[in-house]
């Protein structure tokens, strides 16, 4: 490693480059690194200041972008600017969310469709790539002032239960905030990382990671061999966290002092302040018997038996996803051998009792559960820098490897850095009506359009059974083996039909071709990521045209003269949309379509269920 200078009036580091591990987290987000000198992981924080920043965005008049402890205020004076919780919109569509989508002060946009859901603040739309990485710019302009040099690389933790969509998000996000991604990690495996377990390759260990957050709760079993990570199995819940035991406080409280429903709708500000109060109650009530303060004319005092009891329900819950973890991961309960604690409300000390009970063992809580995953992040990065002798980095994929989807886009299947062997399977669909054939076009590089990447085979997959489009259901299979030979296959599930290809990624490719690649890839990351945007916002609106005419053909009996031509008049103001270089007006042309078209899709729906239990057969 080179030489670390300090300088003197800050005393902070100084170094020509340095990975960082970020914790990105639903309610809260860190970046750490592992100290040059001491070698020891730490949270990066200013002089006096918290490492911790809040997941909260806010977006003033002009569209202007405030990250953080600044962004936390607007949360009660503005909540429509204002976004929380993005992480949890991650690699979702609406249909993913809707269910929960009142827990949002933000409008989610329901387009009724399989697409990525989009967030509209004042007139111009974001995708949670897009809300991610401005918290991922924070964290790297805070890294960047702190330790005076540039930071471009990093290790970016996720729950173990994302998915590859939500996981390619994430890289996008980071791509998007400027940091190439070298590694993305389970936040269960960072945790146990953090506390050494798994560092010793001799290690075999089976651990249960109980995270408990400000929002959410997850539990994962791992299996440790030879210092690879296995995950067994992970349970929890997305709507379960710290936030609900304020609420459990904030809802005794008003019983206590008659507070009317009335009051409490037209007060949002007493609301926001109960809920701070019951915030300092929590923590207060973890060294402490009783809590007593006073707001305005209110009492406020709750006992800490009294703070257990309206808990203990939520803890239940917790312990119930424990249950399900260990039956899922195919173990007796006995077989565990460690549990570490991970997130804020793990503090609580009825909340680590529960659980040490349940696991029939003391927990690991020494190191702060608000730092632990960052500290994990940030003890992988070092590995990957090549810091940590002690560690055998297996072989890796030098450069992304995806296929061509519409619009001359590349969807990643295997990302840079994934180690190998390695396979990925993804599902694909036909576009057009009785679609016989699909050109399956294979890529790699990290630009998002194909026509920037390094095209490396092509294939046919034909005798695919005439369908309507979106009925076939092709899976394409990317297998890389240990010799790095990249077979890719694509099998048309309901027919059978299949063919495959193989292909030698590296072939021809030197070290300097891969930097120049890796390097453009940041370099244009606005402009590539800006361009998917649009790309997709125009497919977009193709299909909504298209589906919306189809719909028009088959059921004009349904809609009135008036409904006909404001449907047309909305369509052609989304044709002309298309045509112009700017993603927000086709998204704001694409949602005035939907609020026209909803009511009378409606009304077929309701057709379509009485004619069937009616017992007509319906076209």
């Amino acid at each position: 490693m080179a030489k670390i200078a300090i300088n003197i009036a800050t005393g902070s580091l100084q170094q020509a480059e340095m990975i960082v591990g970020i914790d990105l987290g639903t309610t809260n987000s860190l970046v750490a690194i592992v100290h040059p000198e001491t070698k020891q992981p730490i949270c990066l924080k200013e002089h006096n200041a918290n490492s911790i920043v809040p997941s909260i965005i806010y977006f003033d008049e002009n569209n202007n972008v405030i990250v953080g402890e600044e962004a936390h205020k607007y949360l009660e004076t503005n909540p429509a600017n204002t976004i929380f919780s993005a992480k949890r919109l991650m690699g979702k569509s609406y249909n993913d969310i809707k269910n929960n989508a009142s827990f949002f002060s933000y409008k989610v946009i329901d387009d009724s469709t399989e697409s990525l859901v989009k967030v509209q603040v004042n007139n111009k739309f974001y995708s949670p790539i897009d809300l991610s990485s401005f918290i991922l710019k924070e964290l790297k302009n805070r890294a960047e002032h702190i330790l005076k040099t540039p930071v471009t690389k990093a290790v970016i933790t996720v729950p173990a239960y994302f998915n590859d969509a939500q996981r390619q998000a994430t890289r996008d996000a980071g791509k998007l905030a400027g940091l190439d991604v070298l590694r993305i990690v389970n936040e269960p495996t960072a945790a146990s990382l953090a506390y050494g377990l798994g560092t010793n390759t001799t290690d075999e260990k089976i651990i249960a990671v109980y995270d408990l957050g400000g929002g959410t709760f997850d539990i994962s079993i791992l299996k440790i061999t030879n210092g690879i990570f296995e995950v067994l199995s992970t349970n929890g819940d997305t709507y379960l966290g710290g936030d609900d035991f304020d609420k459990a406080i904030v809802d005794y409280w008003i019983e206590e002092n008659k507070i009317d429903s009335t009051t409490l709708t037209t007060n949002k500000s007493l609301v926001q302040s109960l809920r701070l109060k019951a915030e300092e109650a929590k923590k207060y009530l973890s060294s402490s018997n009783e809590f007593f303060s006073r707001l305005n004319e209110l009492t406020l005092f709750i006992k800490k038996d009294k703070f257990e009891n309206l808990i203990q329900p939520l803890i239940n819950k917790t312990i119930d996803c424990c249950k399900l973890a260990v039956k899922d991961a195919g173990i007796d309960l006995q077989e565990i051998d460690t549990i570490v604690m991970v997130g804020g409300s793990t503090r609580i000390p009825s909340v680590k009792t529960a659980v040490s009970n349940y696991f029939n063992k003391e927990v690991f809580d020494s190191i702060n559960p608000d730092e632990v995953v960052a500290l994990g992040a940030a003890i992988q990065a070092d590995i990957l820098a090549g810091n940590n002798k002690n560690f055998l980095l297996l072989d890796i994929t030098p450069l992304s490897l995806g296929l061509e989807t519409m619009g001359g886009l590349m969807d990643v299947l295997i990302p840079r850095n994934s180690k190998i062997p390695s396979k990925v399977s993804r599902q694909y669909t036909t576009q057009k009506d009785a679609q016989g054939s699909m050109r399956i076009s294979v890529f790699q590089g990290e630009r998002d359009l194909v026509k920037d990447n390094r095209k490396l085979a092509e294939f046919n997959l034909t005798g695919i059974p005439g369908m309507p489009a979106g009925m076939p259901k092709v899976e394409v299979s990317f297998l890389i083996n240990a010799d790095g030979i990249l077979t890719v296959s694509a099998k048309e599930l309901r027919s059978g039909v299949e063919q495959s290809i193989e292909v030698k990624p590296q072939y021809g490719i030197t070290d300097s071709d891969v930097e120049k690649m890796l390097l453009e890839s940041i370099t244009h990351a606005k402009d590539d990521i800006a361009t998917r945007a649009l790309v997709e916002a125009r497919t977009e609106g193709e299909q909504i045209l298209s589906v919306t005419e189809k719909f028009l053909q088959k059921n004009t009996t349904l809609v009135s003269q008036d409904e006909m031509i404001e449907t047309a008049q909305a369509m052609q103001a989304l044709q002309l949309a298309l045509t112009m270089e700017d993603k927000n007006l086709i998204h704001t042309k694409i949602e005035a379509l939907n609020e026209i078209t909803r009511p009378f899709a409606e009304r077929a729906m309701d057709a379509a269920v009485s004619g069937a239990l009616s017992g007509k057969s319906i076209l």
